[in-house]
């Protein structure tokens, strides 16, 4: 098999082109990221390009699969720009795919796409028109949208949605600081075991997965012969109890209302990178069930959601992260 891999280069991207790569039904994959990695895994060469003006048909030819994973978080006080490149350009991924003649494509959805429904557990037919408070809901629930009739008028594609809930790794975490915290968060203050007092707002209670597992998820739909979506994540959910186990910290908990008020005035002052509404979108979210992703695909997680979410916390007091510019590393911080 030959398989085009977009977003290459970012946490889910590194870790199924590693999954793939340990396929012996795959022999070659082509990796396309805006910047070419130093890292070099086996069976893969790179694309320097950017889906909104490479020529994707032509790297489409005689392509067994593609897998779309490329997706552009900031800038998120330049909301045009994310759309230009999440739904326009993924848009386009998809059109020249069917162009080209591939048979079978793996897009990367999310949690984020479903229905607000905290306190629930969902499987994959919940509602996917997100929470519009954030432009990462709304991008993704659109593309689900656009999904819905890009499947209707291409039936002889073989198309699947994989869900995942959140995705860590060790060496994703300098890129997740970057997204998500922006410079001020002090690095060494997440390892576990040095925050006396954790505050956490109200009805926090989120998934994690493991990064490798999401890869792995994505390898089996790839060579597999499933259709359609598939929520993916690993036990336990994660709540404010939890939390405290993690940290080992004490937690708090705090009304969400002035969290959020708090959060909104640090983006508006371009303290942090990520949007308000990212807190409420997350406070409003289902949390995953996963059988048929365990049952039709044989997925079953290597990892908790507690180790994944450990594991990065670790890497983000290191300053961890990979030869790849998305995940490129910040300096090791005083231990």
């Amino acid at each position: 098999m030959r398989i085009l891999v977009t977003g290459a280069t970012g946490n889910i991207g590194t870790s199924t082109v590693e999954a793939l790569a340990n396929d012996p039904t795959v022999d070659e994959i082509v990796g396309l990221a805006r910047r070419r990695p130093e890292w070099a895994p086996p069976k893969t060469r790179f694309v320097a390009d950017d889906i909104r003006s490479a020529d994707l048909v032509g790297l489409c030819r005689d392509v067994d699969a593609v897998v779309h994973l490329a997706w552009a978080f900031q800038p998120t006080h330049r909301p045009k720009t994310t759309w230009d490149v999440n739904v326009l350009g993924g848009m386009r991924m998809h059109e020249a795919a069917a162009e080209a003649g591939v048979r079978n494509v793996v897009v990367a959805s999310s949690v984020a796409a479903y229905a607000p429904g905290p306190g629930r557990q969902v499987d994959e037919q919940w509602p996917t028109h997100s929470m519009p408070v954030a432009a990462y809901g709304r991008e993704k629930a659109y593309m689900e949208r656009y999904l819905d009739a890009f499947e209707a008028r291409n039936d002889t594609i073989r198309l699947v949605r994989i869900r995942p809930s959140f995705v860590f790794k060790r060496e994703s975490a300098s890129e997740q600081r970057r997204i998500f915290a922006g410079p001020l968060v002090p690095r060494p203050l997440t390892r576990p075991g040095r925050l006396p007092i954790l505050f956490v707002p109200a009805g926090l209670r989120f998934q994690a997965v493991h990064s490798s597992d999401v890869g792995e998820a994505i390898r089996l739909a790839v060579v597999g012969s499933q259709r359609g979506p598939f929520n993916i994540a690993a036990d336990p959910v994660i709540d404010r109890s939890v939390l405290g186990e993690i940290f080992g910290s004490r937690t708090v908990e705090l009304p969400a209302w002035p969290v959020q008020m708090l959060h909104d005035a640090a983006w508006r002052l371009r303290v942090v990178p990520a949007e308000a509404g990212l807190l409420q979108l997350l406070l409003n979210l289902p949390t995953l069930n996963t059988a048929r992703a365990r049952e039709e695909l044989g997925w079953d997680p290597r990892h908790s959601g507690i180790d994944a979410l450990r594991e990065m916390l670790n890497g983000l007091a290191d300053g961890a992260g990979m030869a790849t510019a998305p995940l490129a590393p910040d300096r090791a911080s005083t231990r």
